[in-house]
């Protein structure tokens, strides 16, 4: 096969196929699942990842999705607010999905759907039936998934106490969108955070990081996690009862929170997304890695750059964004400094928007 092969229709995936299409190529994308679904994820796309999907041709308005033009921080009963330093968007991951698949397919791209990559290499994949596909160039954007012969490790805290990613949506109501507005809620507590954000269709799409020992103390049940942390947040316990309806809580467990792809290996694939890295999500710009990394990596192998070489490098890119993210969500999981933290956000809302920016990575 002399076509770049493209391993995940998700996010970065589909990223990477829009801007190699464009650049001329006719990459194949495999995709296990057989349609779009709706993705782990806390659907906030920042001001940094629009432009970049800007520049694949996905405007904000075609994507369409709630706009989002402050940062509302909950911990302990009080509240820090401030606007971020330019307009997100809340959307959901099947929306976004399915639009960037969409444009994918229209640049020229061509998709597979039921394919299950057993292993892959620089020079291509071996498929779940034992089927082997050469390729000029391996693009692996496998999202939280794993995939044999390419570990990520997770770094401090979270190899020490994994982490668990929850996800819950809330049902649309008045009281509910008049609540949240136009802002991404972040609610503190001990050894987890949860992520608030409206989306598309008036849901709220609640995301929720927790260690694994925070979740043991609840008997390992979502339920009575997210009952208990109701319990510590007024603000929280709103929400919920101001929504109409309330959705199954999905769950992924040990995601390696902080963990960067070295680069450097000759024989590895291109990784893209959280391929590439997983920055701590309370920073909000996972997705922006995934877009990022799409784009990048697709031009460098267009100039005939080396995979290794170009990782290696993205890594460096990725270095003070995720030295910020792992210090404010270490910050966040701790009580005692959210306690102090928090009402000096609250007088200095600089102080967030500059946080806010310094975890950026798309731009």
């Amino acid at each position: 096969m002399n076509r770049p092969l493209i391993i995940g229709a998700g996010i970065a995936g589909s990223a990477a196929a829009i801007a190699l299409a464009k650049a001329g190529e006719r990459p194949l994308i495999l995709e296990r699942s057989r349609e779009t679904g709706d993705a782990l994820c806390g659907g906030f796309l920042s001001w940094a990842t629009l432009k970049a999907l800007n520049q694949l041709g996905v405007s904000p308005e075609t994507l369409g999705g709630h706009a989002v033009g402050k940062v509302r921080i909950h911990a302990g009963g009080r509240i820090a607010e401030a606007r971020v330093p330019a307009p997100g968007m809340g959307l959901s991951r099947h929306r976004l999905d399915t639009v960037l698949l969409d444009q994918a397919i229209q640049s020229g791209a061509a998709m597979e759907r039921g394919v299950a990559v057993r292993s892959a290499d620089a020079t291509g994949a071996e498929t779940g039936d034992g089927a082997t596909l050469a390729a000029p160039a391996l693009f692996l954007a496998a999202g939280k998934h794993g995939l044999r012969g390419h570990p990520r490790p997770a770094p401090g805290s979270a190899a020490r106490d994994p982490v668990a990613g929850l996800r819950q949506r809330l049902g649309a109501g008045p009281a509910l969108a008049a609540m949240t507005g136009d802002a991404v809620e972040l609610f503190l507590f001990d050894r987890g955070y949860a992520g608030l954000v409206l989306q598309e269709d008036g849901t709220a799409n609640l995301c929720l990081a927790v260690h694994k020992s925070r979740l043991a103390e609840a008997g390992g049940q979502p339920e009575r996690l997210l009952e208990q942390w109701r319990g510590q947040s007024a603000a929280l316990a709103a929400r919920y009862d101001a929504a109409k309806s309330l959705g199954a809580i999905d769950a992924i467990g040990a995601v390696p929170y902080g963990f960067v792809a070295p680069g450097s290996n000759p024989d590895a694939p291109w990784k893209l997304g959280d391929q590439a890295a997983c920055i701590p999500s309370l920073a909000g710009e996972g997705m922006g890695i995934a877009v990022t990394s799409a784009i990048s990596a697709a031009t460098s192998w267009q100039n005939g750059e080396a995979a290794g070489h170009w990782q290696a490098g993205f890594a460096r890119r990725l270095a003070m964004p995720m030295a910020a993210a792992r210090t404010i969500w270490w910050a966040g999981e701790s009580p005692r400094i959210t306690a102090l933290a928090v009402p000096l956000l609250g007088s200095m809302p600089a102080i967030t928007r500059g946080i806010a920016a310094m975890t950026r990575v798309a731009g």
